[in-house]
């Protein structure tokens, strides 16, 4: 892994949990995504029009199509993770949802897509996942079973695999297929909307009370979350995703110190040390 690859999955990990910070305070479900996704759709308008105006890009249909398939993984990513936001702590479902889809692509970069890594690569990825296992509060935690998170974790879970499933899909499409990753991201924000748009519009009043509410949320978590992705599929596809996909964990430091300093959370000592084990796991990984 480059150093300006790993500079790229750094800073949209930064961005990453920020608007990850955003959905949660906002606490929103489908029309909260639909709002988002509007928001971005128009901010995208005059990139993807001064790029268009630009490069002249040419996509064929199979591209097209990659795109609307990445969609279909990120609409139902929102909605599961929006799920899991509404009825579980922060500092709970952001690693949970982030530790299962590092492990998820990794296993099937490998195994579907022919993908080598180094064993100090391997390493480092086992020990980001080992971190991320600490930091949610190991066996302990599942020994407790709470009835009342249940349902988080299981939306935690599913939003876990979508990411899995859109990050192998998505670096196909920017690795193999070529495609552009400012018009990638644009195409899947449209899809996104496309599809919620008519589940969306029979709850306006929702829209409304979210906008009203939480439009600081919106604006940063449109703004964030775009720039943070577009980062990631640069990254990808000039590097292996079994690389990529576990550096981006390192997210889930920032979140931890989101959880215990702003949202005022439990634990702050373990997570710390779990930062630690996971900042070695992404030195191992970059290494590799």
């Amino acid at each position: 892994m480059t150093a300006f690859a790993l500079a790229l999955v750094l800073l949209a990990a930064v961005l990453h949990a920020t608007w990850n910070l955003c959905a949660k305070r906002a606490g929103g479900g489908l029309p909260w995504v639909w709002l988002v996704g509007t928001v971005i759709c128009l901010l995208y308008l005059p990139v993807v029009t001064t790029y268009w105006l630009w490069r002249h890009p040419d996509l064929s249909r199979q591209q097209l199509l990659w795109i609307a398939g990445s969609g279909g993984l990120k609409t139902a990513y929102a909605l599961f993770l929006q799920r899991a936001y509404r009825r579980g702590e922060f500092s709970l479902i952001y690693p949970l949802a982030r530790g299962t889809g590092p492990l998820l692509s990794t296993l099937a970069a490998i195994a579907l897509l022919g993908e080598r890594p180094s064993p100090i690569a391997i390493a480092g990825g086992l020990v980001i996942v080992g971190a991320i296992f600490v930091l949610t509060g190991g066996a302990s935690w599942f020994a407790r079973r709470p009835p009342h998170l249940l349902a988080a974790v299981n939306a935690g879970l599913v939003s876990g695999v979508m990411i899995a499933s859109y990050t192998i899909w998505d670096q196909q499409g920017v690795h193999r297929l070529l495609i552009p990753p400012v018009l990638y991201d644009a195409g899947t924000a449209l899809m996104v909307f496309l599809l919620v748009t008519p589940f969306a519009l029979p709850r306006w009043g929702e829209v409304v009370h979210h906008w009203r509410a939480h439009r600081r949320y919106v604006f940063g978590m449109a703004l964030l979350s775009p720039v943070a992705y577009v980062l990631v599929l640069t990254a990808m596809s000039v590097t292996p995703v079994s690389y990529v996909a576990p550096a981006r964990e390192v997210s889930i430091v920032i979140g931890a110190f989101i959880g215990a300093r702003y949202l005022k959370e439990a634990d702050a000592r373990r997570r710390l040390w779990s930062a630690g084990a996971m900042a070695a796991g992404v030195i191992a990984l970059a290494l590799g």
